[in-house]
């Protein structure tokens, strides 16, 4: 392969999985008008078009998707093997690409933001806030940030959070003009804020747990979303019962009497926040600053663990 279409293979990739020119763009130094005519001369050497154009967003034919799905790796492992020859001691350096739960971002990336990127001042954070289930390895991320439960087997695993309480809350109004549950059953004659899950479609159940006895609930309401930003408000404003994550905003609103929770006694625990990787590829630098500074660590006092191993 000559240096040309080595060069317009990684110009092709950086464009599908930033899905803009702007974006690749500046990832790879260059002008938009030089990674146009990159593109455009790959697409002409290999006779075909790759990727579909809009005003607004681009994104891979179906030649250009099986194109990206057999490059994409082999670009990764080559960049790899660079930065291994580089020596682990190397300097953190180059883009980071992460995928992350809404609460993940709120909860454990956003209040450290700015001190990462005062100690490693050559890595660009590239971050998707991804509520749904992504492949982290096939659309190009180095890592992934979600809740325990929901990790590949073939990740390794990082724990960020301890485990989490499911929690049952409604407004004060709510319950005074509906009641208030006393068990599971009960729901079924009350409105339920629910979650969809971004991705698949499907509306998530409700599992709740008392000693030995589990059941998982479906309810029917006038809100299902897929974002924290529309649920919570939901609750607050008389809408129903929401069955959540106890998250800050969540907290809160318990604290001040904004909200009140029910079914206590039904309540599981589930598993807290992991950063997960490939167990595939090697640590790259800039990835292992990254885990150490979400977990407020020196470098090496972190030992990762497999999914579900670590609870």
């Amino acid at each position: 392969m000559r240096g040309s279409e080595f060069a317009e293979l990684k110009a092709f990739v950086a464009v599908v999985e930033r899905g803009s020119f702007a974006r690749a763009a500046d990832h790879l130094g260059l002008s938009r008008s030089a990674l146009s005519q990159i593109i455009r001369q790959l697409e002409a050497r290999l006779r075909v078009r790759l990727l579909n154009r809009t005003t607004r967003s681009v994104s891979p034919t179906e030649p250009g998707r099986r194109l990206h799905e057999r490059m994409a790796p082999m670009l990764r492992e080559m960049d790899e093997a660079v930065a291994q020859a580089m020596g682990a001691s190397a300097r953190a350096a180059g883009t980071l690409r992460i995928n992350t739960l809404s609460m993940g971002a709120k909860r454990v990336l956003a209040p450290r933001l700015g001190r990462f990127a005062q100690a490693n001042p050559d890595v660009v954070l590239d971050i998707v806030i991804d509520d749904g289930l992504s492949d982290i390895a096939g659309e190009g991320f180095d890592a992934g940030i979600r809740v325990g439960g929901r990790l590949q087997n073939d990740m390794v695993a990082v724990r960020l959070t301890p485990d989490f309480e499911l929690l049952a809350v409604a407004s004060p109004e709510y319950l005074a003009r509906h009641g208030t549950p006393r068990t599971p059953a009960d729901l079924s004659r009350h409105a339920c804020i629910n979650w969809r899950f971004p991705g698949s479609g499907k509306v998530a159940g409700w599992p709740f747990k008392k000693k030995d006895k589990a059941i998982e609930f479906f309810g029917d309401g006038k809100v299902i979303s897929n974002h924290q930003d529309i649920i919570v408000p939901a609750a607050l404003q008389g809408l129903g019962i929401l069955y959540a994550y106890n998250d800050s905003e969540i907290a809160d609103a318990l604290r001040d009497g904004r909200l009140k929770r029910v079914l206590a006694d039904w309540s599981p625990t589930v598993p807290g926040l992991f950063l997960y990787y490939s167990s595939r590829r090697h640590m790259l630098p800039a990835l292992r600053a990254f885990i150490d500074c979400l977990l407020d660590q020196d470098v090496g006092s972190e030992a990762p663990t497999k999914p579900g191993l670590s609870r």
